[in-house]
């Protein structure tokens, strides 16, 4: 059994998409286990060849129990890491305190290979202390000297296909296509504007999204306005100051797979540095991203894909100079720089 370690978001699996192919096709014969959140288990299905989803919410202790001889913690656990549950490697303190919740439940010995998708260590290399072998970045913390050095600056798509190759496992980055979901209850051929981000800094003003919505809809737009159920009284609001019907605001009224559909059967995505964006750029439908603080390099589409727009308010989208927060960066851009990168990923589509 191969055991991979993904415990994060729609964007961190889809990004995560092309090193899953490359471990279903480097051991076809194997198991593979994705442990990850169960809400994603609608996109887990559409990324295809992972047998099954151990439901993991948090990062904590291996959930099997861990020999002596495993060797894994090397002394005095580092600051901050997770209890230990089973035997405590030979001359390791003893550790106290509850278990991190959405720790996956485990039976059996432990998985022949885990390979860590999730990040640097030194607590997610501790969670898979134990396995057979572990395929990760090196981190000297964990007791893992083995692996490639991470990089800060990398692409994530980029990172992961990286960290297979050292270990002889090629990966394509441009493999990023999700399965094409079969068509539901919502309508096709609607423009999704998506205005959350589960990081406040994050997201352009909503004020900006209602504007923005308002003028698609003025230029022929199906406007849907998307979100999560803690997302739905700004979806909502957006929708107000865009003139939309209450029948536009889809937040918290779709589920990953509904959401996943109504991304594949669309016109066009707007929406900040999100999951929602992930979904538009693995179905190649045209969209327009807006990036801020984080750099597009390390999160946006694939650069020679010119359907997909980034607008980066921290870089030379945005005219605020220098040294100033944020908040000033989205507002220095404008609706107008928007719509005219909505107007350039439409044209390459119709060329």
């Amino acid at each position: 059994m191969i055991l991979v370690l993904r415990a994060l978001g729609v964007g961190d699996l889809a990004t995560a998409v092309p090193a899953l192919r490359a471990l279903r096709a480097g051991h076809p014969g194997e198991e593979l286990v994705l442990a990850a959140p169960a809400w994603l288990g609608p996109l887990v299905e559409l990324v295809g060849g992972v047998d099954r989803l151990l439901p993991t919410d948090d990062l904590g202790p291996p959930p099997w129990p861990v020999p002596p001889s495993a060797g894994r913690w090397p002394g005095r656990p580092p600051a901050g890491a997770p209890p230990w549950s089973g035997p405590l490697p030979a001359g390791a303190p003893p550790w106290s305190g509850p278990l991190p919740g959405g720790v996956p439940s485990w039976s059996g010995p432990p998985p022949e290979v885990a390979v860590n998708l999730h990040g640097r260590g030194p607590r997610s290399h501790l969670m898979l202390a134990g396995a057979g072998r572990l395929v990760a970045f090196r981190c000297p913390p964990a007791g893992h000297r083995d692996g490639p050095d991470w990089d800060d600056d990398e692409h994530e798509v980029d990172r992961w296909c990286r960290l297979l190759d050292w270990y002889g496992i090629p990966a394509d980055r441009t493999d990023l296509a999700l399965r094409r979901p079969p068509a539901g209850r919502l309508p096709a051929g609607v423009t999704v504007v998506h205005p959350g981000s589960k990081v406040e800094a994050k997201r352009w003003p909503a004020d900006r999204f209602a504007v923005l919505a308002r003028r698609l809809a003025d230029r022929g737009h199906r406007v849907v306005v998307t979100g999560s159920a803690g997302e739905r009284e700004l979806a909502a609001r957006v929708a107000a100051g865009a003139g939309l019907p209450r029948s536009a605001v889809l937040a918290g009224r779709t589920d990953l797979g509904e959401l996943a559909a109504l991304v594949a059967a669309a016109r066009l995505v707007v929406s900040g540095d999100t999951g929602v964006g992930h979904l538009a750029t693995a179905y190649r439908v045209p969209s327009v991203l807006l990036f801020g603080p984080v750099p597009p390099a390390r999160w946006g589409p694939p650069a020679d894909r010119p359907w997909h727009r980034v607008l980066w308010a921290a870089g030379e989208d945005c005219a605020a100079g220098p040294g100033v927060g944020t908040a000033a960066r989205w507002a220095a851009l404008p609706v107008d720089r928007v719509l005219a990168a909505v107007d350039e990923a439409e044209e390459t589509v119709r060329v």
